[in-house]
């Protein structure tokens, strides 16, 4: 889905500006003229990302900043301060306030586009972790256990600088808060950040003999590491080397000389990051994959399908935002049973799992219901762009056989019914109930096909 940008200025003309270079780049984008209403946005929209002006009459950019930031319900949603005032105080004074980064006008249209990208990125990323959190009940998120989860002091740094007294007092000015160590080589920091827990990751881009950028990848590319939160090191001008970065993954960068205080918040706001969304991972892996998986496909089950419906419903509802759903049931299923075994079906049914990830989105959320009945729940979808999707599932089921033993293939096809929330009236029950009945028609006119079923008042 295209990200939804927020432009927040009290000038018309920095506005028009924003959005016309954000929707040449196809950025859905919204505007506000004040704090106050973008304050009010963020409330009742989905917004992925913030540009917001610091000098603004009223309420300024700052504190319009931390008001997102303290709002439980926005408080996740990435703020870019845009200020044609490049002091490191002001630096400072965003950054405590929550921003997660600055644009200096007048605003490098290369710079614009990869920090908005990289900013929506990790936003869909939270979201879905946020959103698989809030169906749970089970995730143990109380005030205290957030308040942790939150913290951004005492880390583990590890800088990856070559030059000894610039990498001095940068780890004097960390150790007072942090812990923190110097690596010179950047093999020995790759094995060193993959061995042990480091909560964030400096390195220099001016190493002799290296190339910080390549560490920068590798980091990404390692299964253990690819959350780490990474903050390059720049020489003023160096802008095609720190938009490499940035577009390879890097949280953050700073620029020499290095503010001591703008570094130690840049720092706290990463270290932040990361332990927000490890302490997520950590939660639903522990708590919830293993009571509300599927054994057999690696699906959802019912149980959490239910309560994730409910809670999207809500939402939805709430917002004003489209929610649609499928139901998918493989046609003739006892046939393949009675014919390849359970063993056969249970292949069957595996790969149908697979196929139907294959087919959606990370936010979406495919659940196995039970026997050879399958649900997809999707957000953010209109009714027209469900039966596209339910469509590309059927045609992707008939179009190649299965698999069901090491010598024998079967041909397989399904039917799906759609549904999509028409009514503020709905309950999880009634939006399941009608895309039920749709398939139940899709299997009587014929089946192999899909069955959209409006809502009745």
């Amino acid at each position: 889905m295209t990200a939804r940008v927020l432009v927040v200025d009290d000038i018309l003309a920095n506005v028009k500006l924003l959005e016309a270079r954000l929707q040449a780049e196809y950025f859905e984008v919204l505007t506000a003229s004040s704090g106050q209403a973008a304050l009010d946005i963020c409330a009742r929209e989905r917004v992925d990302v913030v540009l917001l002006d610091v000098m603004m009459p009223g309420m300024d950019g700052f504190e319009a900043c931390r008001r997102i930031k303290s709002s439980p319900a926005t408080s996740h949603v990435p703020v870019i301060m845009v200020t044609a005032l490049d002091q490191p105080s002001d630096k400072v004074q965003g950054l405590e306030a929550g921003a997660d980064d600055f644009l200096t006008k007048p605003v490098d249209d290369i710079a614009l586009i990869t920090r908005v990208k990289n900013l929506a990125r990790l936003k869909v990323l939270n979201d879905e972790m946020t959103m698989r959190a809030s169906t749970s009940q089970q995730m143990g998120m109380g005030p205290q256990a957030m308040a942790k989860a939150l913290n951004g002091e005492s880390g583990r740094i590890l800088l990856v600088d070559d030059h000894p007294r610039s990498a001095a007092r940068i780890v004097e000015a960390l150790a007072k808060t942090h812990d923190a160590f110097i690596e010179r080589d950047i093999q020995a920091a790759l094995m060193k950040v993959a061995q042990y827990n480091f909560d964030l990751l400096i390195v220099s881009l001016s190493l002799q003999g290296a190339d910080g950028l390549r560490l920068c990848s590798q980091v990404r590319s390692l299964d253990r590491t690819r959350h780490l939160p990474i903050i390059i090191l720049v020489e003023p001008g160096d802008e095609a080397r720190l938009l490499r970065g940035l577009d390879m993954g890097v949280n953050d960068y700073l620029v020499r000389p290095i503010d001591r205080n703008e570094m130690l918040a840049r720092c706290k706001t990463q270290i932040r990051r990361k332990r927000h969304g490890d302490f997520l991972r950590t939660r639903l892996e522990e708590s919830v994959e293993h009571s509300v998986t599927d054994a057999l496909t690696g699906l959802h089950n019912r149980r959490y399908m239910e309560e994730h419906l409910r809670t999207l419903l809500e939402g939805a509802q709430t917002s004003g935002r489209p929610l649609s759903l499928l139901v998918a049931d493989i046609d003739f299923f006892k046939k393949v049973n009675d014919t390849y075994g359970h063993d056969g079906g249970d292949a069957v049914l595996k790969e149908f799992a697979a196929r139907l990830k294959r087919n959606t989105r990370g936010i979406d959320l495919a659940c196995r219901m039970g026997g050879e009945e399958f649900v997809v729940i999707m957000p953010d979808t209109e009714l027209e762009r469900a039966q596209q999707v339910a469509e590309r599932l059927r045609s992707m089921i008939a179009a190649e056989p299965f698999k069901v033993n090491s010598t024998t293939q079967a041909a397989v096809t399904a039917s799906v019914g759609v549904a999509t929330l028409e009514s503020p009236d709905e309950t999880p029950e009634t939006i399941f109930k009608r895309a039920d009945t749709a398939l139940y028609s899709a299997k009587r006119d014929g089946r192999n096909r899909v069955v959209t079923l409006a809502y009745a008042a």
